[in-house]
């Protein structure tokens, strides 16, 4: 069985921003400078493990006009799928 960052990287490349460990609002800023310089369609998976990501996360992409494509549960953490707008 792939981990998620093979699978990602396996399916499409998809850069992955490791953020477990970190506090509110550290894994939101690390995704918003991410997302920053790359085109729209371009997608960010986010690892996180603060229990405000969960909360944080999608209220920023709803805030920023981003697509949240995807919330899964992995190994102690939540996975996020983001797609650039």
């Amino acid at each position: 069985m792939l981990s998620h960052r093979a699978y990602f990287s396996a399916m499409d490349e998809t850069p992955t921003i490791d953020a477990r460990g970190l506090l509110c609002p550290l894994p939101v800023l690390k995704l918003r400078k991410r997302l920053k310089p790359v085109t729209s369609g371009a997608r960010v998976a986010l690892w996180a493990d603060d229990p405000a990501a969960i909360v944080d996360v999608p209220h920023y992409c709803a805030e920023s006009g981003h697509r949240l494509l995807s919330v899964s549960e992995a190994e102690g953490h939540q996975v996020y799928l983001i797609e650039k707008t």
